[in-house]
């Protein structure tokens, strides 16, 4: 017999299941940009992270099943946002993490709805070789990101911040972002695996496996 969903649970599923179905057409432009780009062979410092792109493919299902494996994966290590210190940082200064790197806001509605599931996966796998770094790009700095995520109780997410949008500027500028929320999925050495527009249950076991997947095939 299998455990029934807490009711509470299932209506936040049902949620971001929604608002990625509206989200259809977002998606849709986002397979232009990423699956339609290039020939398919990686060069450089991330070569070795197309490799690492096709393993984590066959997990791309269920709630994650709109991940787009990277054909020619970029380096992201120099993509700059403030840390939760309030100190500039890079993904660089993670190196050695697989990072899910979200791009979120408080005027997003899915993106609002995404955060608690986000919140969990960081409580599930955060550790020294993973963490869920959500970006918060409110240009106002009146504090109400950190009000938003102290309403709804999100307690693991250190609160990442680019009240210049500069990081989602630079990520459309090579053809990765045309929206918000939207997810990268980066090895430990800074280099694109994959990303995903638009909302999603990434504290589903798909999920979990998708990132497992990707930890597992990185080389070090």
């Amino acid at each position: 017999m299998t455990e029934e969903t807490p009711a509470p649970r299932r209506r936040s599923a049902g949620r971001i299941v929604g608002l990625a179905a509206a989200a259809g057409a977002i998606v849709g432009l986002a397979a232009v940009y990423v699956i339609g780009s290039g020939g398919g062979n990686a060069s450089g410092a991330c070569a070795a992270a197309a490799a690492t792109a096709a393993a984590v493919k066959p997990y791309a299902t269920g709630p994650v099943a709109a991940f787009l494996p990277a054909k020619e994966p970029i380096s992201l290590k120099d993509l700059a946002f403030t840390g939760a210190d309030g100190k500039p940082k890079t993904l660089a200064d993670l190196a050695g993490k697989t990072v899910l790197l979200n791009l979120w806001a408080t005027w997003c509605v899915p993106c609002r709805e995404e955060m608690p599931a986000l919140d969990r996966l960081e409580a599930a796998l955060g550790g020294k070789d993973f963490e869920v770094v959500a970006v918060n790009l409110d240009t106002r700095d009146d504090g109400r990101d950190a009000a938003f995520l102290k309403e709804i109780g999100v307690e693991r997410l250190a609160l990442y911040r680019d009240r210049s949008m500069d990081v989602f500027n630079e990520l459309k500028g090579r053809g990765r972002a045309v929206g918000l929320p939207m997810t990268l999925l980066v090895d430990a050495n800074g280099c694109e695996i994959g990303l995903l527009h638009g909302p999603a249950e990434w504290d589903s076991e798909e999920a979990k496996a998708l990132i497992g997947a990707a930890r597992a095939a990185t080389p070090g």
